[in-house]
């Protein structure tokens, strides 16, 4: 690939180091934006259920009603509602402008997402489309996984506000990178909504669509409280600790599991272990957070098992419909995004309903046993054997959430 090529992948993974800073770390900083805005933390909670209910099923409107320009006029446009949404988030002075700001970032991501994936791949060629990719969905995840921790300690330092002029100054840079370095090229046409709901239809996709939901709502659902649930479990006032072990057992999962599915050839049986996994940890999570060393393993746990379920559930969904694969996959994304909404949302609502913040671990194992028994009865087994010759590399995805 040569210099001038790469030089535009780093332009896209830019926008995307910045979305996934955007979508996680304001769970950390959860209980300065509350103080600050004189609320409580289930209801400050929400900006994050706000945020990923529009990345999940307004964007795709956008994206539908974007469909035929350029790409760089696509990405530009998201950005800049991205970059703006950011600024406003950094001068809200109330909870209802924060949430309408969170809206719109919510939508400006879900728009560059899936057009800085293929317009990367575009740019690389078919030789190198997977290098591609994993570039882009890298920077989302290292955004998620190093950003999040880095924002949150520069909130201890300039405030949270502080950290949302950051991101705002990164998408404002990644404005001008794709303005100034990418081609004119054009965009293909994103899955119409209707085409969507028409295969969600198809029981093998609802059932594994419904497992990625119920997988978000208890990932998401309890990140989105975890400094609550730190403080309240263990006395715990710094989250900085248990979001690196988060974050590196996420790294670790989403580079390690590719790998796992494509030697054992089972995406059902992966599945079942991590769903399994992701159970365990979140159930070991109120005994554990009495000690920060016994707190790390569920932690490190919890995470790759959150951002390496999506790979095996995209083998099991091309393998359902190989003649609707990308409208499949692109669903699960949705679901996902949906599922995490809905987790943040039902989990402000159980701590206002009055359940202890370091009971909340609870109630998201029993989500994450759920989706394992809709995965167990609904999604069948035989469909493993046909996962791996069915999705091509270039197809999985870097992580989850």
């Amino acid at each position: 690939m040569t210099h001038t090529k790469m030089s535009r992948l780093y332009i896209l993974v830019l926008g995307a180091f910045a979305l996934g800073l955007d979508a996680y770390v304001m769970a950390g900083l959860l209980p300065k934006v509350a103080a600050d805005l004189h609320t409580s933390e289930s209801a400050a909670g929400q900006m994050v259920t706000v945020f990923t209910l529009c990345y999940a099923l307004a964007a795709p409107v956008f994206a539908t009603a974007l469909a035929g320009r350029p790409a760089r006029t696509i990405l530009t446009t998201a950005l800049l509602l991205f970059t703006a949404a950011n600024a406003l988030t950094a001068l809200a002075g109330s909870l209802a402008v924060l949430l309408v700001a969170r809206a719109i970032a919510g939508i400006g991501a879900g728009v560059y997402s899936p057009i800085a994936a293929a317009t990367a791949a575009s740019l690389a060629g078919e030789e190198r489309r997977g290098r591609a990719l994993a570039l882009v969905m890298g920077g989302m995840s290292i955004g998620t996984v190093i950003g999040v921790p880095l924002g949150v300690l520069l909130a201890d330092q300039v405030g949270w506000r502080g950290t949302l002029w950051l991101i705002t100054a990164l998408g404002a840079l990644a404005v001008v990178g794709v303005l100034l370095g990418l081609p004119r090229l054009p965009a293909a046409p994103p899955p119409p909504l209707r085409e969507r709901v028409r295969i969600l239809a198809r029981r093998p996709v609802a059932a594994i669509a419904g497992v990625s939901l119920l997988s978000g709502v208890a990932s998401l659902g309890l990140y989105t409280y975890l400094a609550p649930f730190l403080a309240d479990a263990g006395g715990i006032h710094q989250t900085l600790g248990a979001m690196w072990a988060w974050g590196a057992g996420g790294v670790a999962g989403s580079l390690l599991i590719g790998r796992i599915v494509d030697r054992t050839g089972k995406p059902y049986a992966v599945v079942t272990v991590i769903l399994v996994l992701l159970c365990l940890a979140h159930l070991l999570l109120p005994s554990a957070a009495g000690a920060s060393w016994a707190l790390t393993f569920p932690l490190i746990v919890w995470g790759a098992a959150g951002w390496a379920l999506q790979v095996p559930q995209q083998h099991q969904l091309i393998a359902a419909r190989p003649d609707q694969a990308p409208v499949a996959v692109s669903l699960n994304s949705s679901a996902v995004y949906l599922g995490s909404a809905l987790g943040s949302a039902l989990g402000g609502v159980t701590l206002a309903a009055g359940v202890a913040p370091a009971d909340l671990p609870y109630c998201t194992a029993a989500l994450a046993a759920v989706g394992l028994l809709l995965h167990l009865v609904l999604v069948r087994a035989p469909r493993r054997a046909r996962a791996p010759e069915c999705l091509p590399r270039e197809t999985a995805p870097a992580g989850d959430q």
